[in-house]
């Protein structure tokens, strides 16, 4: 996973979803996600692109997963996702945004949501 130093709000009213915005956009990030990791902890989301499905295999914690199309819209919101659980495959889904089970989740299916910099 990279930290690059993001955050994650939705362009519509600026609502701010992560105050850290991790990254899993290489084949072995991707592979790996959250496996032998703690749980994210509040604030936190894993952004993995290219993604259509995610599973909890090997995680001994719940996670939430929002599916994303190419412009960032919410295609779907899955979870909690329990451990050794498989996500639905979302058709048209670029990216899967990973939120610790729990974490307050208002989107509807067409939001868009932006990563942006986390330095001003």
């Amino acid at each position: 996973m990279i930290d690059r130093g993001e955050r994650l709000v939705c362009a519509a009213d600026g609502r701010l979803l992560a105050t850290r915005l991790l990254r899993a956009d290489r084949w072995l990030h991707r592979l790996r996600g959250l496996i032998g990791y703690p749980p994210l902890a509040p604030g936190e989301a894993l952004w993995i692109e290219p993604c259509s499905q995610v599973h909890t295999h090997f995680m001994g914690y719940p996670i939430h997963a929002v599916f994303l199309d190419r412009v960032g819209c919410v295609r779907r919101v899955a979870g909690p996702l329990p451990p050794w659980r498989v996500s639905p495959h979302v058709r048209g889904a670029r990216v899967v945004v990973e939120f610790p089970a729990g974490a307050p989740l208002a989107l509807a299916v067409g939001e868009r949501l932006l990563a942006v910099s986390a330095v001003p």
